[in-house]
């Protein structure tokens, strides 16, 4: 239905006209004849009838209400967080897990919904749970309008609670299991139909530190991550499947060696999900002797460990001096998008009745500027000695290159020169089937593990923690791994649109996405922002239907 301008000798007349098809032919019959336009128009009966006709159409009603001063605006809320991860959160099946182990649990608030607000800070705000109390004012997030800031603690207490004694048959050494233990699991039986076995896993280690007392147990002082030995701190570590997705967390007391964790945190895998034989992919940090003979002894346990090569007499004196060929894996290239130049070659080293595999890695950009480095220190740390040798021997990158010479310090040639074959290389042990480049290959997809911890201490920001409880500290570091696992959905299903956006581009977005609350003549309409940057793909990835521009 439009309106046309008729011509009818040297007037015009205005008719409302409504397309319609007979016969398979589309004809046009006019409905309505409104009269001559320059009579309609003098006489301002035309702008009436638009008067009359916009008393029925929203967006009309709304400009004329702004213009005449009528227009009453109640609140302006954010939508497009709670719009995306909402579903996710639905989809993923999270909130239903919480659901069935809150079923026999008679708290007096929804704390499903407690817990997907405190996620939902972590993603876009992070800071405190008290920041996020006061957070949600400005969103608009279901269910949470009667929540308080004691509510969110009651909810992560929950989750870092202990199970009972005859449901601790899977816990490590250094901490017992507790509710987030079962919402892994739950999540992980959800989907395990997606990968029929955990075949491969990446495991690594962080610290986080607290401004408190740290809980009863968990706060202890240990080799800390993050530069600050004077806080008691706890140690967290996360294990990623094949794909990148987090499987689960460990939380354990910060006096907890790496290399005393690896074999239990195997060890629990398999108990808790369900799984046979596995591959463990792992830092240097995780190895020790003791720690490799114990996954030798198994024959379901596959492993692709960094290796200490300074540390390693069988390294610095075998592997190392071993002459085999390299094999190219990537080459060099000089455009900046490809993949570094990877060269490897496999090295077996005889112990008796045993045979260590080993998989010695070259890359040739990281061996210049390592070398670049290093002549650089050493150039600073002559000039340094001509001032004086005794402050620089504290100092751990120029000592390693010092020697003693009776009362003075002088450059050492000879650890210069040893300390070059190191330069852009690593040295991998594996058990594996696997060819030497699908050993480092896999190796290098660790960076997965480390950039969890990264999103997890610069985005998320769960460092510092002020809990005073262990079982609030336990739930408030899950509630940012549950935050990892919805982001990490989210991106998964970008990247498989063919969509490749930057976390900050898509939090900026989302939140810029608003709805305007607004009264006319005692009816209430929303009005929302204009979509714009990532926020149309990132709903379509989301499953979320776009919301309309007004809405009553």
């Amino acid at each position: 239905m439009f309106v046309r301008v008729k011509t009818n000798g040297t007037y015009e007349y205005l008719q409302i006209v409504e397309n319609r098809r007979e016969s398979g032919k589309v004809r046009q019959q006019v409905i309505a004849s409104l009269g001559r336009l320059d009579k309609l128009t003098a006489s301002g009966r035309l702008d009436d009838l638009v008067c009359a006709l916009g008393r029925f159409c929203k967006r009309v009603r709304i400009i004329d209400a702004q213009r005449d001063g009528s227009l009453t605006s109640r609140a302006v809320r954010k939508i497009g967080p709670a719009l995306a991860f909402e579903k996710l959160w639905r989809e993923m099946g999270i909130a239903e897990v919480l659901k069935e182990l809150l079923s026999g649990r008679r708290f007096r608030f929804d704390v499903e919904r407690a817990l997907f607000l405190t996620v939902l800070h972590r993603l876009f705000a992070s800071g405190s749970d008290r920041q996020a109390d006061r957070w949600r004012e400005d969103f608009l997030i279901e269910g949470v309008e009667m929540l308080g800031l004691h509510h969110l603690y009651r909810a992560m207490a929950w989750l870092g609670e202990k199970l009972p004694r005859c449901e601790q048959d899977a816990a490590t050494p250094f901490s017992s299991r507790c509710t987030k233990d079962l919402v892994e699991e739950a999540l992980f039986s959800r989907r395990r139909d997606l990968f029929s076995t955990l075949d491969l896993v990446f495991f690594d280690t962080t610290s986080i530190y607290f401004e408190g007392a740290g809980g009863e147990t968990l706060g202890r002082r240990g080799n800390s991550k993050d530069s600050r030995p004077d806080l008691l701190q706890m140690v967290v570590g996360a294990a990623l499947d094949g794909q990148g997705r987090p499987i689960c967390c460990e939380m354990w007391p910060g006096n907890t060696a790496d290399v005393k964790t690896l074999v239990p945190v195997v060890e629990r895998l398999r108990s808790r999900f369900g799984i046979g034989g596995l591959c463990i992919v792992a830092d240097r940090g995780m190895i020790s002797a003791d720690t490799v003979e114990k996954l030798e002894s198994r024959d379901d346990i596959e492993y692709i460990l960094g290796a200490r090569m300074r540390r390693c007499k069988e390294v610095r004196n075998d592997v190392l001096a071993h002459a085999g060929a390299w094999e190219v894996v990537y080459p060099k290239s000089p455009l900046p998008k490809d993949p570094s130049p990877l060269k490897v070659k496999e090295v077996v080293v005889k112990s008796g009745d045993e045979a260590h595999r080993y998989i010695v890695c070259y890359n040739e950009d990281q061996a210049k500027k390592d070398a670049a480095d290093r002549a650089a220190i050493v150039t600073a740390l002559a000039e340094q000695l001509k001032a004086g040798d005794k402050q620089l021997v504290g100092n751990k990158g120029y000592r390693k290159y010092l020697k003693s010479c009776g009362a003075r310090f002088e450059i050492d040639e000879n650890k210069i020169r040893a300390e070059a074959r190191y330069d852009g290389i690593w040295v991998l042990r594996t058990n594996t089937s696997l060819s030497a480049k699908d050993v480092a290959l896999k190796y290098k997809q660790l960076w997965m593990v480390e950039q969890v911890f990264r999103t997890t201490k610069s985005i998320l920001l769960t460092r510092p923690i002020f809990h005073k409880r262990d079982e609030t500290i336990r739930g408030h570091v899950f509630c940012s791994f549950l935050a990892l696992i919805v982001k990490a959905e989210l991106f998964e299903r970008l990247e498989g649109r063919g969509h490749l956006y930057e976390w900050n581009d898509i939090r900026r977005d989302l939140e810029a996405l608003n709805e305007t609350e607004l009264v006319i003549d005692d009816k209430t309409y929303y009005v929302r922002t204009p979509l714009r940057g990532t926020v149309t793909d990132v709903l379509r990835a989301a499953g979320v239907a776009l919301p309309p521009w007004l809405r009553r």
